[in-house]
Order: C-alpha cells, then sequence, then structure tokens
C-alpha cells in the first residue's frame, strides 16, 4: 500500500474495531484538514525528526507524513499498533512506532538530532509529560513543542500575570521559552467530543536567564503559588532568603504571587541560585 492508497481514517478504525479508551484518555481526531493546519504549525517538516504520543489509529501521524516529517511515534494502546503499522508500509522508512508508556520511554535516546514534538496528547499524561519537557537540561534536547491540550490547561500554559489562570505553569513555560495558543479545537472535532474544549499549544526555547536554577524557581514558585491568596511574607516565609530576596529586588512583600511577573520570579530565584 502506498500514501495514495490509504483509505480514510473512519474507515481503518471501523475495520480495526478500534474505539476511543476513556482509561487511557483518548479523543480520535478525524478532520484531515484540521490535522494538516496543525501539522504545519512548527514550520517546515521536510525530512525533519518528530516526536508523536499517543498517535492512536495515527491522524496526525499521517498529516505529519504528509509534510515529509521522519515520525517516531510512541503507543501504549496495542488495539492501535496494527492501524499504524499499515502507515509504516505507505510510507517506508518515515515511520517508527514504539509501543509502550511515554511517561516510562527516555525519548530523548530515540533521536541523534533535537525532534520537534507533536501530539494529540492523552489527556490525563499531557501535563506530566510537558513539565518533564521544560524541566530538561537547557537548551533543551527538542526543537519546539505543538501540543494540543483542554483549552483550561492551555490558558494555563500562556496565562500572562495578574490573571486567575497565572501560575506555575505559566511561570514554567514562559521564563526560558515563548508559548502561545496555535488554534482552538472545538470539542465537535473529535470522536467522541470530549465534554471541554481544547486548544494546540506551540511552544519555542529561548535562551535561559543567566544564574537562575531551576530547582529555586520551583521551590519559590511552588510555595508562593501554593498559598496564592496570601501575602508573599507569608506564602514565601519557609523558603530560606526569599524575603531577602524579595526585598533586594524591591518586591513588596504585601504583593501576591498572581501580580508577580516571570521576570521577578527570575529575579528571586536567582538570588536563591
Amino acid at each position: 500500500m502506498t500514501a495514495a492508497d490509504l483509505p480514510p481514517l473512519r474507515d481503518v478504525i471501523a475495520r480495526h474495531g478500534l474505539s476511543a479508551s476513556k482509561a487511557l484518555g483518548q479523543n480520535f481526531l478525524f478532520d484531515a484538514q484540521l490535522l494538516a493546519r496543525i501539522a504545519r504549525i512548527p514550520g517546515d517538516l521536510t525530512d525533519a525528526e518528530v516526536l508523536e504520543v499517543g498517535p492512536g489509529p495515527g491522524g496526525l501521524t499521517r498529516a505529519l507524513l504528509a509534510q515529509g516529517a521522519r515520525v517516531t511515534a510512541i503507543e501504549r494502546d496495542r488495539r492501535c499498533i496494527p492501524a499504524l503499522a499499515e502507515l509504516e508500509g505507505a510510507y517506508p522508512g518515515k515511520l517508527r512506532v514504539i509501543e509502550g508508556d511515554a511517561t516510562e520511554i527516555d525519548a530523548r535516546a530515540l533521536f541523534e538530532g533535537a525532534p520537534h514534538i507533536v501530539s494529540n496528547l492523552p489527556y490525563n499524561v499531557g501535563t506530566a509529560l510537558l513539565i518533564g519537557w521544560l524541566s530538561a537540561e537547557w537548551s533543551p534536547w527538542w526543537t519546539s513543542l505543538t501540543l494540543m491540550f483542554q483549552r483550561e490547561v492551555a490558558e494555563r500554559i500562556v496565562a500572562p500575570v495578574g490573571g486567575d489562570a497565572y501560575g506555575r505553569l505559566a511561570v514554567l513555560a514562559q521564563w526560558r521559552s515563548t508559548a502561545k495558543i496555535a488554534m482552538p479545537v472545538h470539542r465537535s472535532a473529535f470522536t467522541p467530543p470530549p465534554k471541554v474544549m481544547s486548544a494546540v499549544v506551540h511552544i519555542t526555547p529561548t535562551d535561559a536567564p543567566d544564574g537562575v536554577a531551576l530547582a529555586a524557581l520551583e521551590r519559590v514558585t511552588a510555595a508562593a503559588f501554593g498559598q496564592r491568596r496570601k501575602m508573599l511574607r507569608q506564602s514565601l516565609r519557609g523558603v530560606p532568603g526569599a524575603l531577602d530576596a524579595l526585598e533586594a529586588e524591591g518586591i513588596e512583600a504585601t504583593r501576591r504571587a498572581e501580580t508577580v511577573s516571570v521576570a521577578e520570579f527570575v529575579a528571586v530565584a536567582r538570588r536563591l541560585s
């Protein structure tokens, strides 16, 4: 079978008796035009390495392969492996399927270069995987992240200072990378339709600020947002040196966490690093 001979995805799913698993956080996308738009978000993928987590029956995988990418797909649902094997045959040498749990696989070791990570992530592991990728050594082992999340999670990733969605995830995503919502995705695009809207987030790394340890930033933001309704002088009291760092940076200790910008958190963490 060649790429031109591939049957519609709905036919593949019917033939293999596949259905989205709620336990695995699956929601399938069938709209080829929508999938093609997602695959174009990272830019030119001609002969580029791409990591896809949770490809399911391979809708986004098809779109990535059609863009010329060399895809490594990690899938833990063995029911989907035969459908993905058909794609391997249609795109010789372009698709590598690994059966396993992405949270337990050292994805970095699978690549010689720095891949783009493009995934319609399973809802139940998406945030954990993102935090792992954002916490990697810097410059990171990946080139960009193009990831589908529930809209609420997407808004937390890109949130500006001062809003209800602004928190630890926003700081982690923005202190040494650029995060934006690349496109919204309506719940009706999925089978079965989830209860919530979704969005695709695109993240590209930037230079890390000098002299800042991730561990120090995590300590400060964990304490500050762990008690986000309290003033910093209370929430940061248990972090050694934090109140002195606030004073040195001219940050009022009567402020609350959601009013402290990413740059201000970075400045405090630098003094604690």
